[in-house]
């Protein structure tokens, strides 16, 4: 294993830790065989992401062989294990990480008392006791050791920072402070990080990188990831398409949007490829029972598609109008023009020039007429509907082969 270095974690550098085969993994509808790992490690890789989580090596024998064939295949990315605050499972992810190039071991152990009594029937002290003891064991097989103190958001605050100081003294490397349940806001997530970084400054003494991992209850992942990037935090925990326990966690590839598209207010860099992330999106989307919702951020099918004919007509004018980034950027292909009914003329008019009909504004106005009363009927316009619509004395014009028609 290459020795771990702080000193790669620039200020103003934001790492990516992709857990789409982890946390993402363990959302119904979204196992993957060892193979299907290994193909979707591939495209995390490409997609330039810092850190894979590759699996829980406790869990499953399945979880321990996928870990363990992707650190044998993947040699960019860090390579990581979750493991609870138990001796057999740090030692069960050391195994799996034993030939990883760059291996962390990402040790949790809940700080909440709700957890902490209903899950674990566990005291503080006890907990604070596991923590150090967990760290040092990671550390002893792995000089990069990630401490997650779960369910954070709902933890009583002097406690949480006094978790965080012992993780710290015993070695971890990167502190992360989820909201694993989704219940932070913006507000009150980006304090938090400002305060335990304040109250532990053996955190920036020793170079220490604070980490985000948010879920989706509330609709706030990505909000709340991008409140913790401006306190200080360096590492966010994300998931390809968000998918992930319940709602999902954030989304990776709005998370890397916002940074790029708002760089003047965040002045940030990262190692993501932009225009991978669609490719990306879609490898998911083949190897799990479902593809991102169409209205989804960035990667949705209809995140550069556009109907109403005020939005057509200003894309056509100038596609700034009403796009904040090209479909380019993050590799999708082009910006696409529903026409429905919503749609105006100037839409109408591109897409008959498309296919090689130039109207008359009077012809304009006819051909647009029955175009609106079909729109009104048909959800889906296709070519040969457009071209149906023509008069013969336009149609003969040009002959369209039907293959050319969509």
């Amino acid at each position: 294993m290459r020795p771990f270095r702080a000193t790669v974690m620039t200020t103003n550098h934001v790492v990516f830790f992709d857990t789409t085969l982890r946390d993402g993994e363990q959302s119904p509808g979204c196992s993957m065989t060892t193979q299907e790992k290994l193909t979707m490690a591939h495209a995390l890789e490409d997609l330039g992401v810092d850190i894979i989580e590759a699996g829980f090596a406790m869990a499953s024998e399945g979880d321990f062989a996928a870990i363990s064939t992707i650190t044998q295949a993947i040699r960019k990315p860090r390579i990581a294990s979750l493991a609870r605050a138990k001796k057999e499972d740090i030692d069960m992810a050391a195994r799996a990480l034993q030939f990883a190039e760059r291996a962390r071991i990402h040790v949790f152990l809940a700080s909440s008392d709700l957890h902490l009594e209903y899950k674990l029937k566990m005291g503080r002290n006890e907990a604070l006791d596991l923590c150090g003891d967990s760290v040092r064991q990671a550390r002893a097989h792995c000089d990069d050791v990630e401490f997650s103190p779960e369910d954070s958001t709902r933890s009583d605050r002097d406690f949480l920072v006094e978790m965080v100081r012992i993780a710290v003294e015993a070695g971890a490397t990167t502190i992360n402070m989820p909201d694993t349940v989704g219940y932070s806001t913006p507000e009150e997530y980006g304090r938090m990080f400002g305060e335990v970084r304040a109250r532990v400054p053996a955190i920036d003494q020793k170079g220490v990188i604070l980490s985000s991992h948010c879920h989706d209850d509330l609709g706030l992942a990505v909000a709340n990831s991008l409140a913790a990037i401006e306190a200080g935090a360096r590492q966010v925990e994300c998931t390809i398409n968000g998918i992930g326990e319940r709602a999902g966690n954030a989304a990776l590839e709005e998370i890397a949007a916002a940074l790029y598209v708002r760089g003047d207010r965040y002045g940030l860099s990262t190692s993501i490829k932009l225009d991978q992330l669609y490719p990306t999106s879609e490898v998911l989307g083949q190897l799990i029972t479902f593809k991102p919702s169409p209205n989804k951020a960035v990667v949705g099918a209809n995140a550069f598609a556009h109907e109403s004919g005020i939005h057509q007509h200003g894309m056509l004018a100038n596609p700034l109008c009403y796009e904040i980034m090209t479909p380019q950027l993050v590799g999708v292909a082009k910006t696409h023009l529903v026409l429905g009914k919503h749609s105006g003329r100037a839409a109408l008019r591109h897409k008959l020039e498309q296919l090689g009909f130039t109207l008359t504004r009077d012809e304009l106005q006819h051909v647009y007429y029955r175009f609106v009363a079909l729109a009104d009927r048909k959800k889906n316009i296709y070519d040969q509907d457009l071209v149906g619509l023509l008069p013969d004395s336009i149609r003969e014009k040009r002959h369209v082969p039907v293959a050319e028609l969509d």
